[in-house]
This record gives structure tokens, C-alpha cells and sequence, in this order.
């Protein structure tokens, strides 16, 4: 079926009221889920295939957390979709008010390539509780997860309800051309820019999940070593391949030579002395990132890693010390297996070099000190982030995931899922009785005074 045809399909099902039902919604939710669960071991194939991620990062960070999500709108999605009555003020009196939340109507969710089932069906599954149709754009960089989605929702979902449009840049383009009444995107910064500005054509309202370089903090009174347990942890996760890892560290220039011992140690631990070789260790989505990757080190200081295995898009896990803020590799965000370590000197010279930069998407602190964390979450903003940890502040469907300035707008994740597909319509109800004369002319002094007494 045509983009076209697929969304005035979904149009005209939107406008005959069933999604608006909230056992509708529930029952979809309910198929969804079962859906997934009766093809898990499809969807790990196809994530191992594209990405080569073994079975338990796979259920760790994609199905796992799409099945937490539709969990969570499955209780919760009747109590979200309620009024909600609020006081009405002096001068509404008498009269009552509430807050109607409505589904927008038919929205379109572009998913990108480096958490290709997550970042499809979550966002989706918020659409659905919301009570929206849907189109769901999967990326062509993962040809196998998104035949996998396609045929999930295929035989689930009729079109006119939720759809899958696959292909590449020619099809994302003709998506874009059509008025939805919400675009939800997540990928880079340069396309979440064209996408804002195909969707002011039609003022359609976004989100953007979009990224930047996510910088982490290790001051000098941090547990060390655990840090750099928690840091490979989070930046080796499929390979580098995620928007919220800790893309540089700061290293407090006292404990650099024991931090870098330390991830050296980690990486070992976990992926053995040729993580080239170890099973679960992923791959870059393909040839073009990982030359893109591997152009990112030349030139500099290497104190593990640094060797790429084209045949099998691999790049070991790579650590680069004495690097220079104007690197190519500070330039950019990496999105790969490669962590630049800096060094300051005091917390302030640290938190200048993040500020003058645009806002990251996620920020990392390693501290003791619960004044210093304080002080770095109060002065320094970003999309979210952990003290002590990284990346699983977005493991939560009770802490919303977004961006600010560069890294994105809007948020989602639990409710925040449910209100982004939703408008909410404020409604005053008034009686005939009794009419107060004072808003209507004419207007004289001694109604001033009394609008100045009420309005203040």
C-alpha cells in the first residue's frame, strides 16, 4: 500500500472513534505484547544478524525493555486516559473545570538502526495507549529487524492502524511530504533538523530524540575502579552504537593514570585479551561507520584497542588518552568503540569545558561528594543522566528520556510516552445562573476597582 492510501486509511479509521476507546487501546496493547513474546527468538535472530548482539544484550536492551514499557501502559494507560477535574478560579465562578486528554490522531515514529526494535516499538507502543494510529518507519540499516517488525505488526495490526513503511531515504522523504499530526523521531542531528523542518510545512508537533557527545565526569574522591567497571560497561554497549554513551571522559588529572589502568583491566574482564574473538561482542551497523570510526584514530595516543577487523565490522574496544579538545574525535559524536579520556585540574575548569559546548543528551558524574553532585546537576544542563552510573537513567518507565537545545526536544518513557501522543483539551462548564454583570461593559471605575481586587 502507498504512503498516501496508508495514511488516509489511518485518517479515516482515526475519525470513526475506535482508537478513542480505551479497551481498544488496552486490547491492542495485549496483542502487542503477546505478539512480541510469541516472536522472540525471531527478533533476537534478526538483532544478531544486523548488529551481531548475543541474546541477553538483545533481551536486555531492546525486548526486555519494550515488553517493561507496554507492561507499564497496560496498568496504567485507564487512570492517564481519565479527565481530570482542576478548581475552577474566582473569576470562572460558578462553574467547573477539567481537562479532557485526547489521542492527536495519526502519527508517524521514525526509528533509527542502532536500537532498531527498541527504538520503534516503544515509542509505538506509547502512540498506541494514547489512542493514535500509527506508522511505524523502522531503518533500512537494519534490514532484519525491520522485516521482523513489519511482519509483527503485519499480523497483528491492519494497516489502516498500524502500519510498517519500509526502504530508505526515498521512502522516509515521502513520509514527510504527508500531514501527520505528530512525528515522533530519534537519529542524528542533522536529520532530526530536516525532519523539524518538514514538519513546521504542516505544523506538526515532535519530538526529537537526537544525541550529541554525552561527557563524563570522574573526580578525584570517586571509586575508581568501579567507575571504569560502570564506563566500559556503558560505553561498550553494542559497540559504542548508543545515544546516551559516555562519548568522553574528564578525568581529574590526579587519578588519570589509575582510571586508565582500570578500564584497561575492565575491558579485559569482560571481552577477554582479543574481544574480536569474544561471542558477544558486537559489530558497527556497517562498512561506512566503521571506516568512519576508524578515521576517528589517526593520529592519536592509543593506550588499548585501536584494531578493526573490516570483514566482520569490528572494532576492539579502544581507549585514547592525551587527546586534544580541537580532535577530530572531539568534533564529533563518535557512535563507536572508542572513549577519549582529558584530564582537568579543579571541578570549575571541568564544568567550563562541558558548558561551552552544546548541551549533551546524557552527563556522567563519578563523586563521593554529595555537594559536588549537587553543584554539577544544578550548574550544568542536559538531557538526563546518573551519579555513579551510566546510561540506566533510561532503563526507567517512571523517569521521562529527552533531550534539551541540540540533543533534542520533548521526552518520553511511561506517562511521558502517553502525554506525548496526547493533547489535552481545558474544558469550563457553566451554569445560566447566576450572571455576574462585572466582565460586561460598560465598564466604570467602581468595576475597576473590584476586577483589581479579584485579579491580583
Amino acid at each position: 500500500m502507498k504512503t498516501e492510501r496508508i495514511v488516509e486509511a489511518q485518517r479515516a479509521f482515526f475519525d470513526s472513534g475506535r482508537t478513542k476507546d480505551v479497551n481498544f487501546r488496552l486490547a491492542a496493547l495485549r496483542r502487542l505484547r503477546d505478539g512480541i513474546r510469541r516472536r522472540e527468538k525471531e527478533i533476537e535472530a534478526a538483532l544478531y544478524q544486523d548488529l551481531r548482539k548475543s541474546s541477553f544484550e538483545s533481551r536486555m536492551t531492546e525486548i526486555g525493555m519494550v515488553q517493561e514499557e507496554i507492561g507499564f501502559l497496560l496498568k496504567h494507560t485507564e487512570e492517564y486516559a481519565r479527565p481530570v477535574r482542576t478548581p475552577a478560579s474566582l473569576s470562572q465562578f460558578p462553574g467547573s473545570c477539567r481537562v479532557i486528554r485526547e489521542p492527536r490522531g495519526v502519527t508517524l515514529v521514525m526509528s533509527p538502526w542502532n536500537y532498531p526494535f527498541l527504538l520503534a516499538l516503544q515509542p509505538a507502543a506509547g502512540a498506541i495507549a494514547a489512542g493514535n494510529c500509527c506508522v511505524i518507519k523502522p531503518s533500512a540499516y537494519a534490514p532484519a529487524v525491520s522485516r521482523c517488525i513489519r511482519d509483527l505488526i503485519g499480523e497483528i495490526f491492519p494497516p489502516r492502524y498500524v502500519a510498517v513503511v519500509e526502504g530508505g531515504r526515498a521512502e522516509n522523504a515521502g513520509l514527510l511530504e504527508q500531514r501527520f499530526d505528530y512525528i515522533f523521531f530519534t537519529g542524528s542531528v542533522n536529520v532530526g533538523r530536516l525532519v523539524m523542518k518538514k514538519a513546521a510545512e504542516h505544523l506538526t508537533p515532535v519530538t526529537l530524540e537526537l544525541g550529541g557527545k554525552s561527557p563524563c565526569i570522574v573526580e578525584r574522591d570517586a571509586d575508581v575502579d568501579l567507575a571504569a567497571k560502570r564506563i566500559v560497561f556503558g560505553k561498550f554497549l553494542n559497540s559504542g552504537q548508543t545515544c546516551v554513551a559516555p562519548d568522553y571522559c574528564l578525568v581529574q588529572e590526579d587519578v588519570q593514570k589509575r582510571f586508565l589502568a582500570c578500564l584497561v583491566k575492565w575491558i579485559r574482564r569482560f571481552w577477554g585479551a582479543r574481544p574480536l574473538e569474544h561471542p558477544d561482542y558486537p559489530r558497527m551497523v556497517n562498512g561506512k561507520h566503521f571506516d568512519r570510526v576508524m578515521g576517528l584514530l589517526s593520529g592519536q595516543e592509543i593506550v588499548t584497542g585501536g584494531r578493526g577487523r573490516r570483514s566482520t565490522l569490528q572494532i576492539a574496544p579502544t581507549v585514547l588518552r592525551n587527546v586534544s579538545p580541537d580532535a577530530p574525535v572531539m568534533r564529533e559524536e563518535i557512535f563507536g568503540p572508542v572513549l577519549p579520556v582529558l584530564t582537568y585540574r579543579t571541578l570549575p575548569e571541568a564544568e567550563a569545558f562541558i558548558a561551552e559546548r552544546p548541551k549533551p543528551l546524557a552527563l556522567y558524574l563519578f563523586t563521593k561528594n554529595k555537594s559536588t553532585a549537587r553543584r554539577v546537576l544544578g550548574r550544568l544542563s542536559f538531557g538526563g543522566g546518573c551519579v555513579n552510573d551510566t546510561v540506566l537513567h533510561l532503563a526507567s518507565s517512571r523517569l521521562p528520556f529527552g533531550g534539551t537545545g541540540e540533543s533534542g526536544m520533548g521526552s518520553y518513557h511511561g506517562k511521558k510516552s502517553f502525554d506525548a501522543f496526547t493533547h489535552e483539551k481545558s474544558i469550563l462548564v457553566r451554569g445560566a445562573w447566576p450572571d455576574v454583570p462585572l466582565r460586561y461593559p460598560p465598564y466604570t471605575k467602581e468595576k475597576e476597582w473590584l476586577l483589581r481586587r479579584i485579579l491580583r
